[in-house]
């Protein structure tokens, strides 16, 4: 019954999802891109009035204008600019070419005048700034040159630029091609080149190159959108042609397209403060709302297992609002049954069941309690248990050499064999007493550090102190073996247990006795580190082999005959220490030197 509700609820989102996703891929295919051409339109188109109100505000002001260009694109992402009547782009005298006419072989004569060219209609603005062999080196000031065009409205429009008039329509020559273009469309409209020059009146003349200027710096980029000046030279020509009427046309939209990227053009025509007419042109690329378009088409692929991947999140929700608090429930429950109190059941709501999730988890808190303190009551008996058998067999096993001897030696003197050695038997079994008394002491410290019961208590004390006093306990035994002992100490104070520790030196030193040979030397020294001080107590003499580094710190371990019991140990020193400095946390361990052996470890320096 809960899956049905799941899938029943499955089913509804992922239809309505899909209806949704349905709508919105219909809407885009059909009518996205026309709402965003329109909206683009009515953007530009109010960014262009409010365009011109700054442009008449500014009127006169070059750099003004310039700026008013640069921060409309930036904000925009449209081109701007301003024509005057004539068509030609405003504030250009820092693109210009000024000539001295000389003479003219036209029926046009225009000597004595100063010819200004905007040298945007003719080159690019980069060609001023490379080897080009058409430009260098005669477009320079000094240098002569010709000039071709036409007299619209009074007023010459340059067509082509050369050094000679002679190879003008050539190699070698500078050219409007818009302007050149459109004479050609426009010649065969007229019956004759008569009336065509009649209208249009042609001029050639010659000249000397007075003053040349060349854009910097940022100014450059006005002049490097060859597209949007190319747009311009066409509207000029158009305008000068009389294809383009601009008191009829004002506020015309112009389509075009461009390798393959459609565009629009802005044309209204407005009045200059001083009454003058003028144009401001701006356009605008429509590639971003057709590469839109088509990478959303191709994202629907991605919406689709999108939306499929929300509605499972959305199910796999509603499974866990409806169905998955009881199924856990159960499962919790199961799980207790098996006594595994792992899992929690997650109270996410103040309804009946989240009472009773939170009920259970208490339960389950509960027992788990219970039942962990029972297992440790049941591990440390177990511990114990291993430690009672360990010591009984320890204790069987190497109080078993010990009764021997001493069972012999009763047999001896109850035989009254060797009467002459009495005092020897006895003292022989008096050192074997001994030796089981160390044994068994050893081996009951041994049983409490394991047993897991003993609590370490610390404190702060000076190691070197210790060792100093530890070393002076020993002075008797080293003086006869005629030992030299070296010491390196600091003065440090550590965090451990006192008595603790004294009985880890104890050992080292009585280990490091017993193996030196005699005229042998130890050396007793601390080193400091950063948070932690290590002890080493080295001893010249035999190395232990290395496969018994390890193995030296078991209990009862006895490995080369160097190291027999008659020598006077119980076998149990290094396997307390072992336990000692594991108790205390810290590294300890032995290590072969150039001369002998070194036992180390490590203490915690106090904070």
């Amino acid at each position: 019954m809960k899956k049905g509700i799941v899938l029943k609820l499955f089913l509804l989102t992922t239809a309505l999802c899909m209806f949704v996703l349905a709508i919105i891929f219909i809407g885009q295919t059909l009518f996205f891109k026309q709402f965003y051409v329109h909206q683009r339109m009515e953007n530009v188109q109010a960014a262009i009035e409010s365009y011109k109100q700054d442009y008449l505000n500014h009127a006169g002001d070059a750099q003004a204008a310039a700026n008013l260009e640069q921060n409309f694109y930036q904000e925009h992402g449209t081109w701007i600019t301003t024509l005057d009547a004539m068509g030609n782009l405003k504030y250009t005298g820092d693109f210009t070419m000024e000539i001295r006419l000389e003479r003219s072989d036209d029926t046009v004569d225009l000597p004595g005048q100063t010819l200004t060219v905007p040298l945007y209609t003719v080159m690019n603005v980069e060609d001023m700034y490379t080897d080009n062999p058409f430009l260098a080196p005669w477009i320079q000031e000094g240098d002569p040159i010709a000039v071709e065009g036409i007299i619209v409205n009074n007023q010459p429009v340059v067509q082509r630029m050369g050094r000679s008039g002679a190879r003008l329509r050539e190699e070698g020559r500078l050219e409007n091609s818009q302007m050149v273009n459109k004479e050609y469309e426009v010649v065969p409209r007229f019956e004759s080149g008569f009336q065509y020059h009649e209208k249009y009146p042609t001029f050639l003349v010659k000249g000397t190159i007075t003053k040349v200027r060349i854009p910097e710096g940022a100014a450059i980029g006005r002049y490097t959108n060859h597209l949007f000046l190319d747009r311009i030279k066409a509207l000029q020509a158009d305008l000068l042609y009389g294809d383009y009427d601009g008191g009829v046309n004002a506020g015309q939209v112009i389509d075009f397209e461009q390798n393959q990227v459609n565009y629009k053009m802005f044309v209204n025509r407005i009045e200059d403060p001083d009454g003058k007419p003028a144009y401001i042109v701006a356009m605008t690329s429509l590639q971003p709302v057709a590469e839109a378009a088509g990478v959303m088409q191709n994202y629907y692929v991605y919406i689709v297992v999108a939306t499929l991947l929300l509605v499972l999140l959305v199910s796999f929700y509603f499974s866990r609002r409806i169905a998955r608090p009881l199924l856990r429930i159960n499962r919790t429950a199961q799980k207790m049954a098996g006594l595994d109190f792992s899992e929690k059941i997650p109270v996410t709501t103040k309804d009946e069941i989240g009472d009773l999730s939170r009920n259970i988890n208490e339960l389950s808190e509960r027992l788990h309690s219970h039942i962990a303190r029972l297992e440790e009551d049941i591990e440390k008996e177990k511990q114990l248990e291993n430690t009672r058998k360990e010591f009984i067999a320890g204790v069987s096993h190497e109080l078993k050499t010990p009764l021997s001897v001493i069972q012999s030696c009763l047999s001896i003197l109850k035989d009254g064999v060797a009467s002459h050695k009495r005092d020897y038997y006895f003292a022989a079994m008096e050192d074997e007493v001994r030796r089981m008394d160390l044994l068994i002491a050893d081996m009951l410290e041994l049983a409490k550090y394991e047993s897991g019961t003993y609590k370490m208590e610390l404190e702060s004390f000076d190691i070197a102190a210790v060792l100093e006093r530890m070393c002076a306990k020993f002075a008797s035994e080293i003086a006869s073996k005629e030992l030299q002992l070296h010491t390196h100490l600091q003065p440090i104070e550590i965090v451990a247990n006192g008595r603790r520790i004294e009985q880890v030196i104890v050992n080292f030193l009585t280990n490091a006795i017993r193996y030196t040979p005699e005229h042998g030397t130890i050396i007793v020294s601390t080193v400091e580190e950063r948070d932690s001080v290590k002890v080493c107590i080295e001893n010249k003499g035999a190395h232990i082999p290395d496969e018994q580094l390890e193995k030296i710190w078991d209990r009862f371990y006895r490995g080369e005959p160097s190291r027999q019991r008659a020598t006077g140990g119980t076998g149990l020193g290094l396997a307390i220490s072992r336990k000692i400095l594991e108790m205390h946390g810290v590294p300890y361990g032995v290590t072969n030197t150039a001369e002998g052996v070194m036992f180390y470890f490590y203490l915690n320096k106090k904070g």
